[in-house]
């Protein structure tokens, strides 16, 4: 009589059901991927086909700072979900701030370069199909990163009272999620704006 022996599956290879959370924050992830593709293609698109001026080499130029301290805002935002991880409450504060500090720095970038290019440069959305497709683009980055520092915002109002636990650090890490997504769409952006459209 011969036996067959059962081997038990590798408790480290189980399948484990991904959270709502998580699957609902790559689900508006993608859809504001195809927005903004819709976008990005779009200025491409009309790339060179002004009537008339100003161009995008003649008033545009690459906010460096902004956008380090931008894509800083990423590793800070880790850090602090780590740090939340471990339980490590006050660092979770002094890094989560950061990530909103330079989130703001970049937004306020934005503004100082639209307050140059409309008072000085005189571009505005209805200057010409530059002036509209680059405040578009720009416009809608801009709006995901003021949802995404409110969102932030909140959170660190919750810290200040002692809302934010250990416990709350898989639905921060979700919420994180949605400024790595603002980020790498900054990237797509500042390049298309610019790098190849100058």
């Amino acid at each position: 009589m011969s036996t067959t022996a059962v081997t038990m599956p590798d408790p480290g290879l189980e399948w484990k059901q991904p959270s709502r959370g998580r699957v609902a924050m790559f689900g508006l992830i993608a859809a504001e991927a195809a927005v903004f593709t819709i976008f990005v293609v779009a200025y491409i698109f009309y790339l060179g086909k002004n009537l008339s001026g100003p161009t995008p080499k003649d008033v545009l130029t690459p906010p460096l700072f902004y956008t380090v301290c931008l894509l800083l805002s990423s590793v800070t935002i880790h850090v602090a979900v780590r740090a939340l991880r471990r339980g490590r409450l006050v660092v979770f504060s002094v890094w989560w701030l950061a990530t909103i500090t330079l989130g703001a720095i970049f937004l306020l970038g934005t503004a100082l370069e639209w307050n140059r290019l409309i008072y000085h440069e005189g571009l505005t959305i209805a200057t010409n199909l530059f002036g509209t497709t680059y405040y578009s683009l720009v416009g809608l980055h801009g709006f995901h990163v003021v949802v995404g520092l409110l969102c932030l915002s909140t959170v660190m109002a919750f810290t200040v009272f002692g809302k934010v636990k250990q416990e709350h650090a898989e639905g921060l890490d979700v919420l994180s999620l949605y400024w790595h997504f603002v980020d790498a769409v900054w990237v797509v952006v500042f390049t298309v704006v610019y790098v190849i459209g100058r």
